[in-house]
């Protein structure tokens, strides 16, 4: 059988629910809960397809789990319940009047995160399906991986635990988070899901095709600084007046001591 058309298949289904869900909730954000749970969903169906015991094989697997199953729990947590995000109920206004509201829905929304999940998803269907079962003696670049992976993910849930905690107290209304982690980086969360991407990437490369799977950690990275992360995210703290000093002392992305 195929691990793509497979991942394709179910990719197309899980996201198709998840429309269902949206529509009936009318909250077009569960999308963003959907998203670290849907890798999980599609790593367990390879895996119920090609499991073959190789030791990279499971060291992928778990890393998807953790990283999944932590992020979307942290979005479900934070989002489930609340007011529809304000990107999305910008995008639900804009296309109601328009009379798209659908269609733009379903393709802009969820099938296109859908097709977003399965190019990230290259260097886990490469390791996942095509990992020989029996190269499991780690070699350097595994260490490498794993390091990248732990990082990243220390880096992502500490950063969204520290904000989580900041937001739920009612004396930081309207306020910086400047502290923890966010002190050597305005982003530590998307730094560290690059990261940990990059790492995921490096443990596939022992299952070929490097070309096909690099493809994952450019895109999200890409996707982080330049279009729904870092850039999107600062429009709306641009109007924050303690913003403009934060900004100055604190880099973007890469983290590192703050400038006096």
């Amino acid at each position: 059988m195929n691990p793509y058309i497979i991942s394709i298949s179910t990719i197309f289904i899980y996201m198709c629910l998840w429309f269902g869900i949206a529509h009936i909730k009318k909250n077009n954000g569960l999308v963003d809960i959907a998203w670290g749970l849907g890798f999980v969903i599609v790593t367990l169906v390879l895996l119920s397809t090609f499991w073959s015991e190789s030791l990279r094989q499971m060291l992928i697997t778990g890393m998807i789990f953790l990283w999944g199953i932590r992020l979307s729990g942290y979005l479900f947590l934070r989002n489930w319940g609340k007011p529809e995000d304000w990107r999305y109920a910008n995008w639900r206004k804009d296309w109601t009047e328009k009379g798209i509201y659908y269609p733009r829905t379903f393709f802009q929304i969820f099938m296109l995160q859908g097709s977003i999940m399965f190019l990230i998803l290259l260097p886990v269907i490469r390791t996942v399906a095509f990992e020989n079962v029996n190269s499991n003696n780690l070699i350097w670049s595994d260490f490498i991986a794993i390091l990248f992976f732990l990082i990243g993910f220390c880096f992502e849930a500490i950063g969204d635990y520290q904000l989580y905690k900041f937001k739920s107290d009612p004396s930081n209304k309207g306020k910086l988070m400047t502290a923890g982690l966010w002190r050597y980086t305005r982003h530590p969360n998307y730094f560290g899901e690059a990261l940990l991407w990059w790492g995921i990437f490096i443990l596939s490369i022992p299952a070929g095709n490097i070309l096909l799977s690099l493809i994952s950690p450019i895109l999200i990275t890409f996707l982080l600084l330049k279009v729904s992360g870092v850039v999107m995210l600062e429009k709306k703290l641009n109007l924050k007046p303690d913003f403009v000093e934060y900004k100055r002392r604190t880099n973007a992305f890469l983290p590192w001591f703050p400038r006096e």
